[in-house]
Parts: C-alpha cells; sequence; structure tokens
C-alpha cells in the first residue's frame, strides 16, 4: 500500500504526474472521445482530490512509515469521481432545456404526411439533445433563429470566430447524431 505525503499539494503533485494521463484515457472513453470534455472532468475529480486532501490531513500521530495519504484509496476515488462527473455532464447533456426550439419549429408545417412530420421532429430533437450545450446554442441562433454570424455571436457572448467554428463542428456532430437517429429508427 502505498502512501503520499502530508501536503495536499505535493499529493496533488504526485497523482497528476503518475495518474492524469491514464485517467485522461479512461475519461475520453466515457466522453465518447470528446477530448475537450475529458480534460475537464479530469481536472475537476483532481481538484475534489486535493480539496479532501486539504480539508481531511492525515493524522499527526502517522508513523514515518506510513507518513499520509493512501494514495491506492485516493487513486480508487479519483477514477470513481471522474466516472461519476462523466455520468453527470452526459445526463446534462441529454436534458433539452425549455425555449431552445423556436416557437415556429413547433408550428404544424405544410407537409401532409403526419408521420414523417413527427418522425422528423423526433430524430431532430433527438439528435439536438445529445450535442453539446456550446453546439446547440449556436445551432439555434444561426440555424433555426436565422441569425448572422455576427449576431449570433453578439447574442451568444463570443466572437465571430468562434461562432463560426463552432457551427463547423456542431453540424458535424449533428449529422452524425442524425445518422444515427435514422439508423436506430
Amino acid at each position: 500500500m502505498r502512501t503520499a505525503q502530508r501536503d495536499p499539494g505535493e499529493l496533488l503533485h504526485r497523482l497528476i504526474t503518475g495518474y492524469r494521463a491514464r485517467l485522461l484515457r479512461y475519461v475520453n472513453r466515457l466522453t465518447l472521445g470528446d477530448p475537450h470534455r475529458a480534460e475537464d472532468i479530469v481536472q475537476e475529480a483532481m481538484l475534489r482530490v486535493w480539496r479532501l486532501a486539504a480539508q481531511h490531513p492525515p493524522p499527526a500521530d502517522a508513523s514515518e512509515e506510513e507518513p499520509g495519504y493512501d494514495e491506492d484509496r485516493l487513486v480508487a476515488w479519483l477514477y470513481t469521481v471522474a466516472r461519476n462527473l462523466a455520468v453527470d455532464a452526459h445526463r446534462r447533456d441529454r436534458t433539452v432545456p425549455m425555449g431552445v426550439v423556436p416557437a415556429p419549429m413547433l408550428q404544424r408545417t405544410t407537409e401532409t404526411d403526419v408521420a414523417d412530420t413527427v418522425v422528423n421532429r423526433h430524430v431532430l430533437h433527438g439528435a439536438l439533445a445529445r450535442l453539446t450545450p456550446e453546439h446547440r446554442e449556436v445551432l439555434v441562433q444561426v440555424h433555426l433563429c436565422d441569425r448572422s454570424r455576427a449576431d449570433a455571436a453578439r447574442a451568444i457572448g463570443i466572437p465571430q470566430g468562434t461562432v463560426k467554428s463552432r457551427t463547423h463542428y456542431a453540424l458535424l456532430a449533428m449529422r452524425r447524431e442524425m445518422r444515427r437517429e435514422n439508423a436506430a429508427a
């Protein structure tokens, strides 16, 4: 059983150098290959371990052979925290906040086949629900609200270039999700 030193900063440094890369690969699989989401989750998990160590220092009477924290238990806890954070993020992304779909999209279309309309809306809602909130927001602003890049950037509060790149990646993700939905239906 390995132990880490008494100092929470040293513990965090030791965990980062020893386990960050493996934890990042593990979380990257949980986030379906989203490297930015995986990095955020790993950082949050590391922060929680550091806070735990800072709030609960090892007993002062610990021996020289066992000077501090049980590193194996902390690493197991770290992986559990990372997994829970990934599950929470996935659940959060699946929800579609009220007001995301503009009112004109909810009104009946002129199509005569109601079944096609229902299926199309179901596929659209499912695909939108699985996008990241940032991607979903930019698609709603640019395509559903029919705003220019500049207007969407002002509405969201980000640069125009970010709107352009998010739109590009959001459309790629949306196409991928639509293909999944159509394959499942």
